[in-house]
């Protein structure tokens, strides 16, 4: 079987897309609209089952909750979690006609200036290297405008009122930050526990050419999984430590090399090449979820960010990328250590208390420093607000409002200042039981869209000038294809009994009677079709099928009463096509 299409395989992809009913863009009657697609029938059947080994990897098997939230927030929420003030990309836009792109993708696409340089580049560094390399428009060969920043989330307002400003949701982990102590408490308020949510994510991506790659409106899958950063350990790591990384280092990448080392995952963690037990399990995890949807061991990679590519709450980062056709290394997921950032922050900000309590095993006798507002004092000070201030003195630190009284001769609480003469301290030997703390939290990032793109491509092959989709058969859209070997003595009405059977037993089967079977056979090929049962005379004497397989053109001869219990063991990978039934000779 060759994997040579004679043509780039991405236009190969996207038009057997369009032709078939994967997906196209979205709006085509109206002249389309950029980074919209639309999935039609076997796209998003294909999108599903994707999703669902998601599901299956992760919440099934590991038990991690799942939660569907809201895809609108007000602003403060991305406020708190910092995409307000770093989800900007550099924007450039032709003087001539108004078109507005990526300015370093432009770089990237019309100079030899690679991703990691034009991620650390300022606008003026843009501006210059744009105007050296003599880059214009590719629409109108117009000269560009000084390049700005773009915030890339999608604006809205919520309700009538103009001020009450929200933003699609970038990612779909705030959501999931915002409710953590309800979810701390589905989880009988024990970590580690993970939450994931797989939902629609809005990116206003200034200029995205790159078809599923890269979208405005897509799916992602964001599992945030918390742990005690006390108690780092990762209780599974036994079942993947012997799986194989190939890893790209940023040590490495700063030097200007992309040379790749392959280590085990306990390798890893004795090197400490990979900072979290639970971050380098995800990575395990992931690579077994690329696998089962196509993409060999050997066309992925996961390669560390370097300090400027990392998101602004990441300390350590890995994106999971595959070898795709037409753009080379391409990023699938990624994989980010988060720490407390996203709990601390909209701790901060919204006032809620997102810690958590541990007991000890052993109770701890401390000394322990004392706060006590001086009402004789503060009453004067603040006046009718005298008790609210003495209640946020007392949430507070009482070792912090100390050490600033030392240092700066005054401690802020909210906007009330506070003097020497508002407290008295004192020290007392206290029995510790606990602590509280805010949990750590490393974070897989799965994009949907472009999981079904790479599946489509390593799907993709031609045998005999025919194509092939050649999805694994746990995520093929049609699992069955049933066909009458020819339309008249019985066979139409035999097909169609045992389409409704197998229908009836949970398959996803469709029935094709159009054609000769020659041409029923190729159509099947071309949806992705693993199996093709051809009713013939034969079954008609002797209740027997010929079962076809899509990739090898094998037939085999199989009754029909064993077939549901054959199939079900087929389909989830436990038999071979040759355990179908009789293999046959075929000419």
């Amino acid at each position: 079987m060759s994997n040579e299409t004679g043509s780039d395989k991405f236009t190969a992809i996207n038009e057997i897309a369009r032709r078939r009913g994967f997906f196209w863009q979205s709006y085509e009657i109206y002249g389309g609209v950029g980074g919209f697609v639309t999935y039609g029938p076997l796209g998003a059947k294909l999108k599903q089952n994707i999703e669902r080994k998601i599901r299956e990897l992760f919440v099934n098997k590991l038990g991690i909750l799942e939660i569907e939230s809201s895809v609108i927030a007000p602003r403060k929420v991305f406020e708190a979690s910092g995409h307000v003030n770093h989800f900007k990309e550099p924007m450039i836009e032709c003087s001539k006609c108004n078109k507005r792109f990526r300015a370093d993708h432009l770089l990237q696409e019309y100079t030899k200036i690679s991703a990691t340089e034009t991620e650390k580049m300022s606008l003026e560094e843009i501006k210059q290297a744009i105007e050296k390399n003599a880059i214009t428009c590719p629409e109108c060969g117009g000269i560009f405008n000084p390049p700005k920043q773009f915030l890339t989330m999608f604006e809205t307002t919520i309700g009538p009122y103009s001020a009450a400003t929200g933003y699609g949701r970038p990612e779909a982990a705030q959501g999931i930050f915002v409710e953590f102590s309800r979810l701390y408490k589905m989880a009988r308020e024990k970590l580690p526990f993970g939450v994931i949510q797989i939902g629609h994510a809005l990116r206003n991506e200034i200029s995205p050419r790159q078809g599923l790659m890269r979208l405005r409106e897509f799916t992602i899958a964001d599992l945030e999984f918390f742990f005690d950063p006390e108690m780092p350990c990762c209780h599974l790591l036994k079942d993947v430590e012997s799986e194989t990384l190939t890893l790209v280092l940023s040590e490495k990448r700063a030097k200007g090399s992309e040379e790749a080392i392959s280590v085990t995952v306990k390798e890893a963690l004795e090197q400490k090449i990979v900072s979290s037990e639970w971050q380098v399990f995800f990575m395990a995890i992931a690579k077994k979820l690329l696998t089962e949807i196509g993409v060999p061991p050997e066309n992925q990679r996961f390669i560390e960010k370097l300090p400027w590519e990392k998101a602004h709450y990441a300390t350590q980062c890995f994106d999971q990328e595959v070898y795709v056709d037409r753009w080379g290394w391409v990023e699938v997921s990624g994989h980010a250590y988060r720490t407390d950032y996203d709990l601390a922050s909209h701790m901060k900000a919204s006032g809620a208390d997102l810690c958590v309590y541990k007991e000890y095993e052993t109770p701890v006798e401390q000394k322990q420093v004392v706060l006590k507002p001086v009402m004789a004092k503060m009453g004067p000070a603040f006046k009718a607000e005298a008790t609210k201030v003495a209640d946020l003195l007392l949430k507070a630190s009482a070792e912090e409002v100390a050490t600033s009284l030392e240092k700066n001769g005054y401690y802020m609480v909210e906007n009330y200042r506070i003097l020497p003469n508002h407290v008295d301290f004192s020290c007392q030997e206290t029995v510790v039981r606990g602590k509280r703390f805010i949990p750590h939290v490393v974070e897989p990032s799965f994009g949907s869209d472009r999981l079904v793109y790479v599946t489509l491509e390593y799907a993709y092959h031609v045998k005999d000038d025919r194509v092939l989709m050649s999805f694994p058969r746990t995520i093929a859209p049609t699992q069955i294809g049933v066909y009458p070997l020819v339309s008249k003595d019985g066979l139409v009405e035999k097909a169609e009994e045992m389409h409704k059977l197998l229908v009836n037993e949970g398959f996803t089967a469709e029935f094709d009677e159009t054609g000769s079977i020659g041409r029923r056979y190729a159509r099947a090929d071309e949806a992705g079709v693993p199996l093709g049962i051809t009713i013939d005379y034969d079954t008609m004497s002797d209740g027997t099928v010929t079962i076809r397989n899509r990739d090898s053109w094998q037939q085999v001869r199989s009754p029909i009463k064993d077939l549901p219990e054959l199939l079900q063991k087929y389909f989830k990978g436990k038999i071979h096509f040759e355990d179908l039934g009789t293999l046959l000779q075929v000419k």
